[in-house]
């Protein structure tokens, strides 16, 4: 047995398989690009024995070996090309016992590709509760390959699979006879296919026909040859597909006819489907919706601020403890004014993070979510968009690379392009410390009605915010980029669950320590570069500004002089002379040159504002001011022209408007390149973003100041 061999997960959207392969691999998973192709992989590592390490390639949902979209043309485009280098030793396909009949079809597909196969039957709890048993021992009696009873959710039936794959490793299975041969209705282009291309299976044979403009392991001259081949017998595909679909269809009938015994009253409907009455309702659906939106954003300031507060607070001791052990010097600012302050900047929003992430998780593992996308569907169409645009939506949430990447799933190429180009006015959780931190500074916490905190609805209203522009902006699009393709909607509801609390976690963990680290990495990067800018400056500036602050300001106390030299000597370094030379750009906004520098540190990633707002004023801040925290630390900026507060209402709402609207995260903008294999669609991306961030936030500090 191999020390390494691939195993492929295949099934349906929605039959359990991203939840075996969370149970096979747990914490030892993976992110990456399939070799050739941009679409992501999941994969990871399960030990099978003392010797044998699995690899586990988690493909994506489909329906069909025939594809609609990017995502889907991968599954083929691997089980039919055994040079891929992740062509699968064994395929595990999961189905939904309950839903046996639809599941099948892709089953038998996959088997007649000549794949060692098990079928993985899932959700029997499911098909329980429905009054459905299935026969499993008949069930592979019928089809001639290893059946094994698992649940996917509990980690159950997991050493059975164990064992079913060491023997499909070990001595490989294959069905006899093809579950449709097609070359029984076309036998000579079949016959020329294998013998120009050295097959010994009619049905790879066909899929090269059908699909060989999608195959990416073949060439244009190989594409060609086969198109000879089409010409030649004249043959049609979608006739031919149609004519295979129903035959398989049949074939299943009575294989789920044998095996299945349904219990169920005729039309007595499921409690799930009693729940989607209501959650589908073209009224309450949406009312339900906006409440469960506002019970999260509500969870996240009510829930977090006491871990937050905590955090806050070591920061800022540890920063003093360090200042008053550590030997003065460059070397100790560096560490406490620039990597300290700014990677704590971040690490404070950890909790609100988390609890964003853990309820999101609540809604998906539930089964929820879909039915949010369902009934979004019906006001995404209105603006242009596809149904299926409602994912990469929602995922923008989290963040705009995964969510552009996720647009794969949609098949129009208008739709898509949409798509990616409206998913970053959805706000992020890099926008979230922003929000959070200006929120706090301008929104009192008190409760309306008492229930609702005033700082919740508020972020709330942020959130709604980035949705209608993105409607909006897709509606403008739609209007630009016409064309007469038409985009579909099709997703399958799961049945309601209780959710499984290690994978919710799994999830909050994983998220949470992407979010840490990848803003982390550049947060260190740009707190070292920002402190050597802020902490010199050209040629003996600085110390003219000290000697003149000192001379001039003969009446101040100590503490007042020290704070003053401070700020003059940051105004006078690198960071404060480029600040002073944007400052005229962006003075209509009601930003200063501190506020400045942390726009354009924050084109890096947007979390990178508020750690750089914090190295900015823990470099100007006084001997006195090591203990405080940077929320006190903005509070207490002031206004040099009025001497008033700096951060106004009307300075902290435009602020928050400018980054509802701002393109400013370079991955998101490689992450489109990517995607359209163009630098023309990143580029109008980022001039209309910055564009309308710029006139919204000036409008907002105008009618506001």
């Amino acid at each position: 047995m191999k020390s390494s061999p691939i195993i492929a997960l295949v099934g349906n959207p929605n039959a359990g398989k991203s939840s075996l392969f969370n149970q096979l691999t747990g914490l030892r998973q993976k992110t990456g690009n399939f070799p050739g192709v941009t679409v992501d992989k999941k994969s990871g590592t399960w030990p099978i024995d003392s010797l044998t390490v699995a690899t586990v390639v988690d493909l994506p949902g489909i329906y069909s070996i025939y594809p609609k979209s990017l995502d889907e043309q991968l599954v083929t485009d691997i089980l039919a090309n055994p040079s891929h280098p992740d062509y699968p030793d064994v395929t595990i396909v999961v189905v939904d016992a309950a839903n046996l009949h639809r599941n099948l079809l892709l089953f038998t597909q996959v088997a007649d590709l000549g794949v060692p196969v098990i079928l993985a039957l899932n959700m029997l709890d499911v098909a329980h509760q429905q009054l459905k048993e299935v026969n499993a021992v008949r069930l592979a009696m019928r089809l001639g390959v290893p059946v094994v009873r698992i649940n996917a959710r509990a980690g159950e039936g997991l050493e059975q699979l164990k064992k079913a794959v060491v023997s499909q490793i070990q001595s490989p299975t294959l069905s006899t006879n093809l579950f449709f041969d097609p070359a029984k209705e076309a036998a000579g282009l079949i016959t020329d296919t294998k013998t120009q291309y050295q097959l010994d299976n009619n049905y790879l044979a066909l899929q090269y026909v059908i699909q060989h403009d999608g195959f990416t392991f073949l060439n244009r001259q190989q594409r060609l040859d086969l198109d000879a081949i089409i010409d030649k017998h004249k043959f049609s595909e979608p006739t031919f597909q149609a004519d295979e679909t129903i035959a398989r269809y049949k074939y299943i009938a009575t294989v789920v006819e044998e095996v299945v015994v349904d219990k169920r009253p005729t039309g007595q409907p499921t409690w799930s489907q009693k729940l989607d009455k209501v959650l589908l309702h073209p009224i309450w659906g949406y009312a339900i919706f906006g409440f469960v939106l506002l019970l999260i954003f509500q969870a996240i300031f009510a829930w977090a601020q006491p871990f937050m507060d905590a955090i806050d607070t070591g920061v800022a001791w540890l920063n003093g403890q360090l200042k008053e052990s550590l030997p003065a010097g460059p070397l100790t600012n560096l560490l406490t004014d620039g990597i300290l302050a700014g990677i704590g900047g971040i690490l404070v929003f950890i909790p609100q993070i988390a609890f964003l992430f853990l309820l999101v998780g609540l809604l998906e593992e539930s089964g929820y979510m879909s039915r949010v996308m369902v009934i979004m569907d019906r006001i995404m169409r209105k603006f242009g968009l596809n149904g299926r645009s409602v994912v990469p939506l929602i995922s923008g949430v989290a963040c705009a690379v995964p969510a552009i990447m996720a647009t794969r799933s949609i098949g129009t190429r208008r739709d898509r392009l949409i798509t990616i180009l409206v998913t970053p006015l959805m706000s992020c959780s890099a926008r979230l410390p922003i929000y959070t931190i200006l929120i706090a500074l301008v929104v009192p916490s008190q409760r309306v009605l008492g229930v609702f905190n005033l700082q919740g609805l508020a972020l709330m209203g942020l959130y709604l915010l980035g949705l209608i522009s993105a409607l909006m902006a897709a509606y403008i699009l739609k209007l630009v980029l016409r064309t007469k393709e038409r985009g579909f909607f099709i997703m399958e509801l799961p049945t309601f669950k209780l959710p499984r609390w290690n994978h919710v976690a799994l999830t909050v963990w994983e998220s949470v320590r992407a979010f840490v680290w990848e803003a982390g990495r550049v947060i260190l990067a740009i707190s070292i570069v920002l402190w050597v800018l802020a902490s010199y400056g050209p040629g003996n500036d600085m110390d003219q500004a000290e000697t003149r602050i000192r001379q001039e300001s003969t009446t101040l106390t100590s503490e007042d002089l020290e704070n003053r030299v401070a700020s003059e000597r940051l105004e006078s370094s690198y960071a404060g002379q480029f600040g002073h030379f944007i400052e005229p750009v962006i003075r209509p906004l009601g930003y200063d040159w501190k506020i400045g520098i942390a726009l354009l540190s924050s084109f890096a990633a947007r979390e990178v504002f508020v750690g750089t707002m914090s190295t900015i004023y823990s470099i100007g801040a006084g001997a006195d001011d090591e203990n405080v925290t940077i929320r006190e630390r903005l509070r207490q900026e002031k206004n040099p022209a009025t001497g008033g507060p700096m951060y106004t209402p009307a300075l902290a709402w435009s602020l928050l408007i400018f980054y509802v609207f701002a393109m400013m995260c370079m991955s998101t903008l490689a992450a489109t390149q990517r995607e359209t294999k163009s630098w023309k669609w990143p580029a109008v991306q980022l001039v209309y973003m910055m564009t309308l961030a710029y006139v919204a936030a000036f409008a907002t500090y105008q009618f506001m100041k």
